[in-house]
């Protein structure tokens, strides 16, 4: 268990190395800060974007759920406000950014860990 969240912050710390190749806009300074800024997004992700959507509950039905692709770029710009060495350029490099980094992010780890397995339990 620990093995994987190790590797899969390693995974999103590569994915944010790679991502100022596809979005220049975005910029990593060093693997360390790539290390960093991936801890820190996944604490955000794990502890503040549940807050967030159940705040914005009535405009994400609104808009068909699409205003989660917005909290993702808040708090992607959030979190590069302040850890140094990882800056994104504005809310439409951050907009983009969070989705190419979710691409990659998803598709490396899915390379890794292969396809999620469904458990089907049968009640007799």
């Amino acid at each position: 268990m620990m093995r994987n969240a190790l590797l899969v912050w390693l995974i999103n710390a590569l994915a944010l190395l790679a991502l100022p190749y596809l979005v220049p806009s975005v910029h990593v300074d060093t693997f360390f800060t790539a290390l960093v800024a991936a801890l820190v997004l996944g604490l955000v992700n794990a502890l503040v974007r549940p807050i967030l959507v159940l705040l914005t509950l009535p405009v994400t039905l609104v808009t068909l759920g699409l205003f989660i692709f917005v909290i993702n770029a808040l708090l992607f710009w959030f979190v590069a406000s302040f850890v140094k060495g990882f800056a994104v350029e504005g809310f439409g490099s951050a907009f983009f950014g969070a989705i190419v980094y979710a691409l990659i992010s998803w598709a490396a780890s899915h390379l890794v860990f292969g396809p999620p397995r469904v458990v089907v339990v049968r009640r007799e």
